[in-house]
Parts: structure tokens; sequence; C-alpha cells
């Protein structure tokens, strides 16, 4: 699911655009809320986004949502976790402030 905002953002220019457009984004997650009660597990992620312009600042309100199964530990994945039906529940602007 991940894969699939990926090929719709790219398919839409939205990477060829942060770059001729020579901007910044920064993700902080504020929080990630998961219950390990029921399998798959369900997470929530909370967080914040800002994207950086030569003009302005954006920040923006981030939630998403996926479910979590169990996967073989390795290097590329210490978590032992795969990341599946990713869905982005918000991304609304809170604030634009001028540069």
């Amino acid at each position: 699911s991940a894969y699939n905002y990926y090929s719709d953002f790219v398919e839409k220019g939205y990477y060829n655009r942060i770059i001729a457009g020579n901007i910044t984004q920064v993700v902080k997650v504020d929080s990630v809320v998961c219950d390990f009660n029921n399998y798959p597990y369900i997470a929530k992620t909370y967080a914040k986004e800002m994207i950086i312009r030569q003009s302005n600042v954006t920040e923006r309100s981030l939630v998403t949502t996926c479910r979590l199964t169990n996967a073989s530990r390795s290097d590329d994945n210490p978590n032992g976790f795969i990341i599946e039906g990713l869905t982005i529940l918000e991304n609304r602007d809170i604030q634009t402030v001028k540069r």
C-alpha cells in the first residue's frame, strides 16, 4: 500500500515538482498507537509535516493507519513487522508562515 502511494505520487509528478521547486519536507512523528491485543496489529501514527519553500513554511497535521504483520527479523527489518494497508487519514494544513 505504501508502494501504491509512491507510484501515484510519481505518476502525478509530485517528486519532480519538489525537486524543481527546491522544497524541503520534514516529518516529525508525535506518537504511534498500536493495539497488540488483536492480530494483525493496528497502528495509528500522528505526525507533523513541515513543507519548507523559499517563500513560506507550511505546517501540516499527518495521521496514518496501517496493519502490522509479523515477519522475520533481519538487519533490514529489525522490528520484525511488515506494514500493510497504509492509509492516510488526515493531511491538512495547520498554518502557513511567510519567510
